[in-house]
């Protein structure tokens, strides 16, 4: 039995009639008589009727009437459903995200993606650091991570997304808070609150290099895992910190945010494992990159001052 079985016997079924059922299956009605009865062999019953006139169809008939309609129209879900997975409209991404990322990238991000690919399953796991995402991509947790760079990238497919310039969290009511714009040297005698060390923030061994860089080692008084505890912190008067200027998004009471002089950027990048070629995911890729142009590019944006920074594979 083949499906084209199925599909002579339902048309026949509904036009009760072979002529116009082999009319409607661009078919002569010779062969499709032959192929009915040779399904009625098949099965050892008579599925039909037949009268000078009409085709009628027998109990057994109608039970496989249904069935029938059931099958092929299972057949053509199966179909369409594997259609849509291979364009890459239909399936499951799961996203991993960088703290200052989360405030900002990550929700027009997850809008965009609900819009343009609906059939897709979008999670999200927030606040995660580098380190974390790397081992979540190689264990098949997640498959698209927003990072910091530098990352281990053996077996990974990494894109810079942008360049974001560091600007300074302070208490409100603080003496830096009184300044328009502050320079790096200028917290030299504070207490910072960062990211967690120990190599599990990329953020927070930029900082210290750059604390470095200016000749002080930055006095470290709290460590946090996620962004917004960073910044809860810095708003109860426990220390300073530098984070990406995106992070400003994240209105907290009593935290200020200040520019820093010089040339004080990192990089924010987007990576995958560099065999995954999951038509959803390089589906998603194409509108992460069309969001972070428009972004750039956009009036108003709160990326302003930042660029792209091409692909550095």
């Amino acid at each position: 039995m083949e499906l084209r079985h199925l599909r002579y016997f339902v048309a026949v079924a509904e036009e009760r009639h072979f002529g116009r059922a082999a009319a409607r299956l661009h078919m002569a009605q010779p062969p499709l008589s032959q192929q009915i009865r040779q399904l009625e062999d098949e099965l050892g019953l008579r599925l039909l009727r037949r009268t000078t006139r009409r085709v009628e169809l027998t109990a057994a008939g109608e039970a496989y009437l249904v069935r029938a309609r059931e099958i092929l129209s299972a057949v053509s879900s199966a179909a369409g459903e594997a259609q849509r997975v291979a364009a890459g409209s239909q399936g499951r991404l799961v996203i991993g995200c960088v703290g200052s990322a989360t405030y900002s990238l990550l929700p027009p991000l997850v809008r965009k993606l609900h819009e343009d690919l609906p059939g897709v399953d979008v999670a999200v796991q927030g606040e995660m650091l580098a380190p974390a995402q790397v081992a979540a991509l190689h264990a098949g947790q997640i498959d698209l991570a927003l990072l910091r760079r530098p990352v281990d990238e053996s077996g990974l497919r990494v894109q810079a997304l942008r360049a974001e310039r560091l600007i300074v969290a302070v208490p409100d009511g603080h003496r830096l808070a009184a300044r328009k714009r502050l320079r790096l040297a200028d917290l030299a005698a504070e207490d910072f609150v960062m990211h967690a060390g120990a190599g599990r923030s990329v953020l927070q061994e930029t900082v210290l290099a750059l604390c470095r860089e200016t000749g002080f080692e930055p006095r470290i008084r709290h460590e946090v895992t996620e962004t917004s505890t960073l910044v809860t912190f810095v708003a109860a008067g426990l220390g300073v910190a530098l984070v990406p200027a995106s992070v400003a998004e994240l209105r907290v009471p009593g935290a200020a945010y200040r520019p820093l002089t010089g040339k004080t950027e990192v990089e924010l990048a987007v990576a995958t494992r560099a065999d995954d070629e999951a038509p959803q995911l390089l589906r998603a890729l194409d509108v992460l990159s069309a969001l972070v142009r428009r972004t750039h590019r956009g009036p108003g944006s709160p990326e302003s001052g930042s660029r792209p920074t091409g692909d550095r594979q």
